[in-house]
């Protein structure tokens, strides 16, 4: 049974930084790309960020680029997101997601991914 799990998130002033850990067990977690995606209140889901299964490749949404940075440590079954120069408009549920099997996508699109964990709450205030 995979089980994918976020921790890190917190309440955080404008211009701060958070580092948002995940774990995935019950599946070779050095096979599959990974992602993050995260949803505000009254707003759809939208990709943040992914990393490929071999650490060779990341990719980010627009409204991130060079302030998060997605790295992954495949001897712990974890993946980071460290946050910075966060904005109040980063405010919003953070999710992440286990991806495809040695395949790597260069975009954010939910239906790519087939496991997601539970969130955690990312807050930034002005």
């Amino acid at each position: 049974q995979v089980q994918v799990v976020e921790s890190g998130g917190g309440l955080v002033q404008t211009g701060g930084s958070l580092r948002l850990s995940c774990t995935a067990s019950g599946l070779p977690f050095d096979s599959y790309s990974m992602g993050w995606f995260r949803q505000a209140p009254g707003k759809e889901r939208e990709g943040v960020s992914c990393i490929s299964y071999d650490i060779r490749t990341t990719y980010y949404a627009d409204s991130v680029k060079g302030r998060f940075t997605v790295s992954r440590d495949n001897t712990k079954n974890t993946l980071y997101l460290q946050m910075d120069s966060l904005k109040p408009e980063d405010t919003a549920m953070y999710y992440c997601a286990v991806g495809s099997k040695y395949t790597f996508y260069f975009r954010l699109k939910s239906t790519d991914y087939k496991y997601w964990g539970q969130g955690t709450q990312v807050t930034v205030s002005s």
